[in-house]
């Protein structure tokens, strides 16, 4: 796998789209960061880590109806994608998020700019 948090994104928006509940991904960290921040920003219902050692996954319980329409990558494995905090724009008229990897940790780009950090743009989410 090339793009873990493409793979990931990409695992959601299908479950989505297929009507299904919830989905399982392989956990790691940056991962679960990400479902923290989908569920505060209640786009997700509920997340939780699931087995033990090499085998632990992370199951994401989808909202019904689907709560965001689109999720579209902006930095990818090639071209990375930085902006400074008075650089990070809103997303659809401030309808959506756009997550964002500051050295803080991971955070939504009105978040990172409150508190005036720049960094990658991960994705957005509408």
């Amino acid at each position: 796998m090339v793009d873990p948090i493409s793979d990931m994104l990409t695992r959601i928006r299908n479950a989505q789209s297929a009507g299904h509940e919830t989905v399982e991904i392989s956990l790691s960290k940056i991962k679960f960061e990400i479902a923290k921040i989908l569920k505060r920003e209640k786009y997700i219902d509920d997340y939780k880590k699931l087995g033990k050692g090499n085998d632990k996954v992370l199951e994401i319980n989808l909202k019904r109806p689907a709560a965001f329409q689109e999720i579209k990558m902006i930095s990818k494995p090639g071209q990375r994608i930085y902006a400074k905090a008075l650089e990070l724009k809103q997303v659809k008229n401030g309808y959506g998020i756009s997550i964002v990897s500051t050295p803080k940790g991971l955070m939504t780009n009105k978040e990172a700019r409150k508190t005036n950090l720049g960094g990658e743009i991960l994705f957005e989410i509408w």
